[in-house]
């Protein structure tokens, strides 16, 4: 692998930084950014989602960013082809490529040799039908006893997902996913793979001063006029964390500060998930998030100039 177009992966829990260490990392390598952020791929979808703006982009290209309504359910398979070919057309044209978000199933799909099959309608149904029945805990506690992995990528909200990984596990006889990947069915040897890290008591207080700030930017302005444009007919878009929880307060099913606490909750519970996840992979080199950005970006240069 040439030094002037690496292929590197920044991962890590939400609110550590990766987006702004993308950034810098980008003027310095000469890369464009993939997103790997599964609720990102949205249009509209971006005060929930800590977007960052065009001028906070600084002129970086950011692609797989904005693509999809949110009337659509966007698959694990769907984003698996479009990175990997974003990614091959990037790296083609001679320059570096970083793929940065907290989605671990998205990243382990575009660096791993994942193969999904195809959706079998009697199977998907039963499984529905269960779901409607039983409840999205039961169904998501079904799926941890299936395959641990997976119900540490998929939060139980998000039953969409949690079906198709019951569907496939029902039709293949094998996990939704592994808990590593073998070193030979990597798609990219040659990613360097950068994850920040930070003790859970800084996280916590990052998260909540996150959630205030994006109640205060419009947050819930932001989830009425998607609801307008149909945010409600797709499962995968509704289901995200802040989202979900504005859509119960405008039911009356949650007072204002109990939407805004539960998002707390519920983010912190998703960054244990996205924790255990990441840190499965050996593959990772861990840097402080805690440090200032041009300290992270001199540790990821150092980490990318050691590699090999």
């Amino acid at each position: 692998m040439s030094s002037s177009n690496p292929l590197i992966v920044i991962s890590g829990a939400t609110a550590t930084g990766k987006s702004e260490l993308a950034i810098a990392l980008a003027h310095k390598v000469n890369a464009e950014i993939v997103n790997a952020d599964s609720m990102q791929v949205y249009q509209g979808m971006d005060i929930g989602t800590a977007k960052l703006s065009l001028h906070e982009r600084e002129n970086i290209p950011h692609h797989l960013l904005d693509v999809v309504p949110v009337t659509r359910d966007v698959t694990v398979a769907w984003y698996q082809e479009r990175a990997r070919a974003k990614v091959d057309e990037i790296l083609a044209q001679g320059k570096g490529v970083i793929v940065v978000g907290g989605t671990g199933l998205y990243i382990k799909a575009l660096l791993d040799d994942l193969n999904f099959p195809d959706t079998d309608p009697i199977v998907r149904k039963r499984i529905t039908d269960e779901a409607e029945l039983l409840g999205n805990d039961e169904m998501h506690a079904r799926l941890a006893v299936l395959d641990p992995a997976a119900a540490l990528a998929i939060p139980s909200e998000n039953i969409r997902r949690v079906i198709r990984a019951l569907e496939v596990i029902e039709i293949t006889g094998q996990p939704f996913t592994t808990t590593l990947p073998r070193k030979d069915s990597t798609r990219y040897p040659q990613a360097i793979q950068i994850g920040l890290s930070m003790n859970r008591d800084d996280l916590g207080e990052r998260i909540d001063a996150r959630v205030e700030k994006m109640w205060q930017a419009g947050f819930v302005d932001e989830v009425e006029d998607l609801i307008n444009q149909g945010l409600l007919e797709g499962k995968t878009a509704q289901a995200a964390i802040g989202y979900a929880q504005i859509i119960s307060m405008k039911h009356g099913q949650m007072s204002a500060d109990e939407a805004r606490e539960d998002t707390k909750r519920a983010t912190r519970q998703y960054v244990r998930r996205q924790e255990t996840w990441f840190s499965r992979d050996e593959r990772i080199t861990w840097l402080s998030a805690l440090s200032s950005t041009p300290m992270r970006l001199e540790s990821a240069l150092s980490t990318i100039n050691n590699y090999h």
